[in-house]
């Protein structure tokens, strides 16, 4: 009994020793590491990397140095830089992308750079995203490679990544550190990624949403979706279905679709139905897209049938108003825009009618 109890003291002694020896203080490393994001469409890109400091030190070329270097530790033996300090740098996506003009599937990959002496560098991005920086690269786990050219910058002191140029469909991110840029471009396919999260959600609880399908079939419109699919999901939104309601906003919708797809005559006849279940106020909006586009005819004929349907109210002038200047019969615009600001419900509704009363004398078109 003595032998085994001096045994279990002696393993539980081993054990606390091997913990202690083992034991880390969790303290701040040098190049202390951040992580930058950035939305583009509904998709995300997240850059996680270590900030190294210039501190007086020659960079390029010398503490990076150029080309694929051997750099004494690990098992590749022509390395790139690591595009920051420590761990890999990563960069990850939550969509399939476009990097550089090049696809890339979602996910998280190593980034790093064969840095050149000529302003130009190698974007790599590397499958292997969990090796410590660059000292384990293999060139067999490459994701992609394109060359950038890199830019000059006023100094950063801290190795930083930046989006910038941010736009509906693509993004610019620049590593920049000492005076040395290298941007890199990144893209999705918009459209085509947000008509998938919702055929796939339409399976769900969201499919369960009138608005949704008409969310999705006004999106699709314009934003160079399938037209065909785009008409199957307003006409769901319209009839056929547990959720369905014929509403002015979706008849609108599917006008347009139709419209889009040639089917003048069909579009005419949703367009009209919707008109006939229309408020003041959807009217009056209607007829001033119709000018916007140019339609100055349908436009006129739009908001004279306002005034048939809403005779004495004030908006019906102000349409007919906006009707006329589109012609240039500024007269019959002045004698309408009286009409609207004697009838105008408060101060902020006769204040924007007097503005365009002035621009009328003054022969500007109020459009």
């Amino acid at each position: 009994m003595k032998i085994k109890t001096i045994t279990k003291l002696l393993l539980c002694a081993v054990l606390l020793f091997s913990a202690d020896t083992f034991a880390q203080l969790n303290a701040p490393q040098g190049s202390q590491q951040a992580t930058v994001s950035q939305k583009i469409g509904i998709s995300d890109v997240s850059i996680t990397y270590s900030r190294p400091s210039v501190n007086d030190r020659e960079i390029w070329g010398k503490l990076v140095p150029y080309g694929m270097n051997n750099l004494g530790f690990g098992t590749s033996t022509a390395a790139p830089w690591r595009a920051g300090a420590n761990e890999n740098t990563t960069i990850t996506f939550s969509h399939d992308a476009k990097v550089e003009g090049q696809p890339i599937e979602a996910g998280t990959y190593g980034l790093h750079f064969e840095v050149k002496p000529d302003n130009t560098a190698t974007l790599i991005l590397s499958k292997d995203a969990d090796s410590w920086g660059s000292f384990f690269y293999d060139q067999s786990q490459d994701a992609m490679r394109a060359d950038i050219t890199t830019t000059t910058v006023t100094h950063h002191e801290l190795l930083t990544f930046v989006f910038n140029d941010v736009q509906a469909n693509s993004a610019t991110t620049t590593l920049a550190w000492g005076e040395k840029a290298f941007p890199i471009t990144i893209s999705f396919d918009v459209t085509a990624i947000v008509l998938a999260d919702f055929r796939a959600k339409s399976k769900g609880q969201a499919g369960f949403q009138r608005q949704n399908w008409e969310q999705a079939a006004n999106f699709a419109l314009n934003n160079g979706g399938d037209l065909n699919e785009a008409l199957g999901w307003i006409d769901s939104a319209i009839a056929g279905k547990f959720f369905s309601q014929k509403t002015f906003n979706n008849l609108q919708i599917k006008a347009q679709v139709l419209n889009k797809l040639g089917r003048d005559d069909d579009a005419s006849e949703a367009m009209d139905e919707a008109l006939s279940m229309a408020t003041i106020f959807q009217v009056h909006q209607y007829g001033r897209t119709l000018i916007t586009n140019g339609k100055m005819d349908k436009a006129f004929e739009v908001f004279s049938l306002n005034v048939e349907k809403n005779k004495g109210q004030w908006p019906v002038h102000y349409g007919m108003a906006r009707a006329y200047s589109a012609k240039g019969d500024y007269k019959a615009a002045l004698k309408h825009l009286n009409k609207a600001l004697v009838n105008a419900p408060n101060e902020a509704s006769k204040s924007r009618v007097q503005a365009n009363i002035d621009k009328v004398k003054k022969g500007e078109d109020i459009n």
